[in-house]
């Protein structure tokens, strides 16, 4: 089987009563508390287990040798066939408390090699206690720190929650202070994205005129400068064309010249070699004759008319030797024309090469190797190829420009048509802004609708209470009288302290003195002359009276006002816009004639609506 196990290893130093150094090695396994070995070595026994096992380390370098074995076997354990790997063998089951042997073993295709094998003991009942409550007291000591990290955590967060409760109300009250600077920097935002509308689609209509003329100077000059270097490269090429084949031409005839000449020589040469040989065993036969005739006087007769033979043949030879005398001064007279020849023929080269030197460097190289004349083919064809890939890459550099003018007309068109895009986009905003503009002019409409509402419903309460103050005590009379204005409209009270001071809807006035505190009789009267007089404007004035009441409710609930609701959603820097307070919709006056949306729920009467707009 194959298990995770944790090795520790001790140095015991000792000192009573000898100076001793101790080796403590202990396997455990996390998972199994029961699981404990231990292994105590002395340097004593570290001697035999170095004769024994060939280790070539110190006792000091023993530890640190084995920490990086165990390493190796470490980085090796995730793979199929690991090189180094832990064994830990043991001969019977661990209740026999036999000792297990631990060995370090590197694989190899050939064989398995132990480089260290350490026996271990079992722990006992004693030695697992004493290891179990260490391990506990660890525990415990881990526990204690951990709760005084969690008490010092939550004194920090209890502070942060007071730190953020205060920042929370400092905000509140800068929130309230931006209202009034919220509405006056929209504004002047409105008229800023309108300026800059305008002179955009200017720099842009001026931009695409610009980009257009130099396109087109460009294009033009462009395709100039190609004519050009086309008619030019045309030019060379049909000049160089000339001058290779009159060079060739002439190579050629100079080649079978020197050929025929090469072939005559050689011709001769072998004759005049022939003669010479031939001439030599004459010699050698006259020397022979000499010899004998002294000694065979009587074949003289005979002898003598072979000689004369032989002396005609010599003549013969002779005259043969003087005509190859002659042929070989013929052919070093022609070979001293054909070094004229070649005399002359160079200082034409050189001529041609100066002619050629304004061309190209590659043409001198070809001049330069037709002065030799022999064995210099090679060069000339290596040169002719180079000239084949001049060319080549002549044509390759005007098909990378005809690329990059197709690259440059297909980014003109994409340029036109992200121009194209953006005044599609300009035409949109137009129509986005022109939407919103009435939009806002028809939420105009319905805040005019809904205020004159309001002011009718303000008369008629007026006159309500005018009839209510005739039967009621003077008390009352006189507390009616400083909560209505002359013109028999609730005063709009104003926040000084919120830092508010524009006035609030006539709707929050009826909290201040619109109450229920007279008799049951008298809050019906109110009702039913409210109820008779609202049937009567249900009839034509019904277009009217809905949009107010929704309109309330809206205000009160964030709603947007005519506005789409991506100019009126809720930011993380969004300004709360705090209107009129929900408990003037409670009152019981009002809540008859509110429709069912707009009635307020009870979680929702002691808090205030605010509508939140994009900062």
């Amino acid at each position: 089987r194959r298990l995770n196990v944790r090795v520790t290893i001790e140095l015991l130093s000792i000192s009573n009563p000898v100076h001793k150094k101790d080796l403590a090695v202990r396997l455990t396994d996390d998972t199994d508390p029961f699981f404990l070995y231990n292994l105590v070595i002395s340097e004593e026994d570290f001697q035999s287990l170095k004769s024994q096992q060939g280790l070539l380390v110190d006792f000091s370098a023993f530890p640190q040798k084995f920490i990086d074995l165990l390493q190796q076997c470490i980085q090796e354990q995730n793979k199929d066939i690991p090189r180094f790997m832990l064994q830990l063998v043991s001969s019977a089951p661990a209740i026999d408390h036999t000792p297990v042997s631990l060995n370090v073993v590197e694989t190899n295709p050939f064989k398995h090699l132990t480089h260290l094998s350490l026996k271990f003991l079992p722990g006992t009942d004693a030695e697992i206690k004493k290891f179990l409550a260490n391990c506990l007291k660890c525990l415990k000591e881990d526990k204690i720190m951990l709760e005084e990290k969690l008490k010092k955590t939550e004194e920090d967060l209890t502070r942060q929650l007071s730190y953020t409760q205060q920042s929370l109300s400092e905000k509140s009250r800068e929130l309230d202070k931006l209202k009034n600077e919220w509405a006056s920097y929209t504004t002047a935002l409105s008229n800023k994205h309108s300026q800059e509308l305008t002179s955009e689609k200017e720099r842009a209509l001026q931009a695409q005129t610009q980009y257009q003329q130099q396109h087109e100077q460009q294009k033009k000059e462009l395709e100039n400068l190609h004519q050009k270097s086309i008619q030019q490269l045309q030019n060379r090429l049909s000049e160089l064309e000339i001058i290779n084949k009159d060079l060739t031409e002439r190579r050629y005839k100079g080649d079978s010249t020197v050929r025929e000449l090469k072939a005559k020589l050689s011709g001769l040469e072998d004759e005049c070699q022939r003669a010479k040989q031939e001439v030599l065993s004459l010699r050698r036969e006259n020397t022979t004759l000499d010899a004998e005739c002294h000694e065979k006087e009587k074949l003289i007769n005979q002898l003598q008319t072979r000689v004369a033979v032989l002396e005609q043949e010599i003549k013969d030879k002779d005259q043969l030797v003087t005509r190859t005398k002659e042929v070989l001064d013929a052919t070093q007279e022609q070979k001293v024309i054909l070094e004229e020849s070649t005399e002359e023929k160079q200082r034409h080269i050189e001529k041609l090469e100066t002619t050629i030197k304004s061309l190209s460097a590659e043409l001198l190289k070809a001049n330069e190797i037709i002065k030799k004349l022999q064995g210099d083919l090679k060069t000339l064809m290596s040169k002719l190829k180079l000239k084949n890939t001049v060319t080549i890459q002549q044509e390759k550099l005007l098909a990378e420009k005809e690329e990059k003018l197709q690259k440059e007309q297909k980014e003109s068109q994409e340029m036109g048509q992200s121009l194209r895009m953006k005044e599609q986009e300009v035409c949109k905003l137009q129509e986005q802004l022109e939407s919103t503009i009435q939009k806002l002019e028809e939420s105009k409409q319905l805040l005019k609708t809904n205020e004159n509402v309001i002011t009718w419903l303000n008369r008629q309460l007026s006159e309500v209470q005018m009839a209510k103050k005739l039967d009621s005590p003077a008390s009352v009379h006189a507390a009616g009288r400083a909560a209505v204005s002359p013109l028999g409209m609730p005063d709009r009270p104003s926040f000084h302290s919120s830092g508010i001071s524009h006035p609030i809807s006539p709707l929050y006035a009826f909290q201040n003195f619109v109450e229920p505190t007279h008799s049951k009789t008298g809050n019906s009267q109110c009702l039913v002359q409210l109820n008779s007089q609202l049937s009567k404007l249900s009839r034509c004035p019904d277009a009217h009276m809905a949009p107010t009441a929704g309109h309330t409710a809206n205000k009160e609930n964030g709603d947007p006002l005519g506005l789409e609701s991506k100019y009126l959603k809720k930011k993380d820097d969004s300004i709360p816009l705090r209107g009129l307070s929900q408990n003037t919709l409670n009152s019981e006056y009002l809540r008859p004639y509110l429709p069912a949306k707009a009635q307020p729920s009870a979680k929702a009467a002691s808090t205030p609506a605010s509508a939140y707009f994009p900062g």
